[in-house]
């Protein structure tokens, strides 16, 4: 199995190295855990590990499009040309909450399709996917879409394949849903994260400590090493996901549901 890179995300304009964190696991063996980096620190350290390790899959959580409507409104053809349009309009939307984004004061939902294909019927006891046209409130997961999308051709660059968009080759950046890897467990609880632990990984308490001390933390690492045991996780990323190939699809191998 190849070795694994988790990132758990962060759109915060401040503490953006404090929230960011960086995970990699090989055969669901947790190897490190680190923040401290910024946005753009933390890609060009994953252009930088790709060319230290023969393979890898990193998974990032983050949307990296938007529902087909949206792109057909804004004349995006191909998803480059939506990341194009995020680097340009991205920080504006951010700024201005203009619809179909919201949660800013003032800024209700709409009445829009709010997930991508990939996203409709998923559902970890209870919990579903957050919209990427949220830019405010709890949960909000936009602002994190917003500020990391202009990432991706940059990754792409150097020499990483984004899936689904680009053919698989040995390294790898894909879009994953933490909650999904985790499932249910209360993530603002040390004592559950450290029990998720004891129950899913056999992990040293140096680092151990290190993931239950946040949100963030626990996911980069939780979701590191249940990604880096799945044993389908490569013929995962070779099967081409239903709907739109546009609005691209969250990396989830079947052995994660079956657990």
């Amino acid at each position: 199995m190849p070795r694994v890179l988790a990132i758990d995300w962060s759109g915060a304009v401040s503490n953006e190295r404090r929230k960011l964190w960086i995970a990699e696991a090989v055969d669901g063996e947790l190897q490190s855990l680190e923040s401290g980096r910024t946005r753009a620190e933390t890609i060009a350290w994953v252009c930088e590990r790709r060319e230290q390790v023969p393979s890898c899959v990193t998974g990032i959580d983050f949307g990296f499009s938007f529902p087909s409507w949206f792109l057909d409104a804004h004349g995006c053809a191909t998803v480059d040309a939506a990341w194009t349009l995020v680097t340009a309009e991205g920080e504006t939307w951010l700024a201005d909450c203009p619809a179909p984004f919201w949660g800013r004061p003032g800024k209700k939902r709409g009445d829009e399709t709010q997930l991508r294909g990939c996203e409709q019927g998923l559902n970890v006891e209870g919990i579903v996917p957050k919209s990427v046209f949220q830019i405010g409130g709890a949960g909000a997961v936009g602002t994190g879409t917003l500020r990391g999308i202009p990432f991706l051709p940059t990754l792409s660059e150097a020499g990483w394949s984004i899936w689904p968009f680009d053919r698989p080759t040995n390294h790898v950046v894909a879009e994953i849903w933490p909650r999904v890897l985790t499932g249910s467990v209360v993530k603002s609880s040390p004592e559950a994260c450290r029990a998720w632990f004891d129950v899913n990984a056999e992990i040293n308490d140096v680092l151990a400590e290190r993931a239950i001390q946040s949100e963030d933390a626990f996911d980069a690492a939780a979701s590191a090493i249940i990604l880096s045991r799945c044993d389908d996780l490569e013929i995962t990323l070779q099967t081409p996901p239903m709907g739109d190939p546009r609005e691209g699809a969250i990396l989830i191998p079947p052995s994660v549901l079956d657990r």
